[in-house]
């Protein structure tokens, strides 16, 4: 009978050490850290992996990601400083790291969830509220300075033809001041402080998605189109202004040409004149009948079409040449 006593109390011992042992003994595993709580008082933080021990029965294990989360808010309709309704769509991505103030101040991941959602909603609002809607469109100026080296290229080329509509377009972009990524920053540094008397390190935070509100959308849709438009039809009369100076320089240039080849045309025909005159003279002064001849021969020829014919009397003119002729 004390056999059977001894047995039941080293059996029981070894399970009283047994449940001891497990109850004492945990595992980290890794992406995970630990908080040690004492009748519900968080008292030790553990982030290393592997097996440790605590005080049994008294003390528990609450485990807590330590890996980097994800934080997705809800589009949010928000007016810019430039009174522009736009809907915003943030995400971030924050980390646990002081537990201990993590447990006592929002005690699990929902609950930090929901502080996200208060903090980075409200801060998200004030910081594209005090800014105009360019600057949570781009991030630089680069397409400003890019039409500014062109204008200067065109200058040095003297092309000043092309600067009109350049600067007509340029003019309707606005220049930005801090521009998107550092809107994001602005957010990041305003929300850290809050966020550290959680226990959470903010990490970073993006703009996603910027869209216009519905109800302005069309709207705004229908005032860039007549922008886009206005802009189409100054730059297409500023092209028919261009093309009518064109054509006008065309039809001066080619007058000029006519003008110029009509007067070497006419000093070329002087010459010939002259030069004409000039042996016409030299056959008169040699044989003043014979050429009178030869002029009146050519004076019928031409006056007379080649299938004329005709009676003449001995006493015609024409006749005594042509008679002279055959005599001749």
């Amino acid at each position: 009978m004390k056999f059977n006593n001894l047995n039941v109390i080293v059996i029981l011992v070894s399970a009283a050490v047994l449940i001891s042992l497990f109850s004492a003994s945990y595992v980290v595993p890794e992406g995970r850290q630990v908080v040690i709580t004492q009748f519900g008082k968080p008292v030790k933080s553990v982030n290393s992996a592997g097996l440790h021990f605590k005080t049994p029965f008294v003390q528990e294990v609450r485990r807590i990601d330590l890996r980097i989360l994800s934080w997705d808010g809800l589009p949010n309709q928000i007016p810019t400083k430039d009174k522009k309704y736009i809907e915003v769509d943030t995400t971030a991505r924050w980390k646990i790291v002081d537990p201990l103030k993590f447990i006592q101040t929002v005690q699990n991941e929902r609950g930090a969830r929901t502080r996200l959602d208060a903090i980075l909603d409200g801060i998200t609002r004030d910081v594209i509220s005090n800014h105009n809607l360019v600057e949570t469109v781009r991030n630089s100026n680069n397409i400003l300075d890019i039409v500014k080296s062109r204008k200067e290229a065109a200058k040095k080329a003297h092309e000043e033809s092309q600067n009109f509509d350049r600067e007509e377009i340029t003019g309707e972009i606005e220049r930005i001041k801090i521009g998107r990524e550092k809107l994001s920053q602005l957010i990041v540094e305003k929300a850290r402080a809050e966020l550290l008397l959680l226990g959470i390190k903010l990490i970073d935070v993006q703009l996603r998605r910027i869209s216009y509100e519905n109800s302005v959308q069309k709207k705004v849709y229908g005032r860039m189109i007549s922008e886009r438009e206005r802009i189409a039809e100054r730059i297409r009369s500023y092209g028919k202004g261009e093309k009518a100076k064109i054509e006008g320089k065309t039809q001066k240039d080619l007058r000029m040409i006519q003008s110029k080849a009509y007067r070497k045309v006419q000093t070329i025909k002087g010459n010939a004149d002259a030069l004409a005159i000039n042996i016409y003279a030299k056959a008169m002064r040699q044989d003043p009948s014979f050429y009178r001849f030869t002029r009146t021969l050519e004076a019928y020829e031409n006056k007379l079409p080649k299938s004329t014919k005709f009676l003449l009397s001995s006493k015609s003119k024409f006749w005594h040449v042509l008679k002279r002729g055959t005599s001749n």
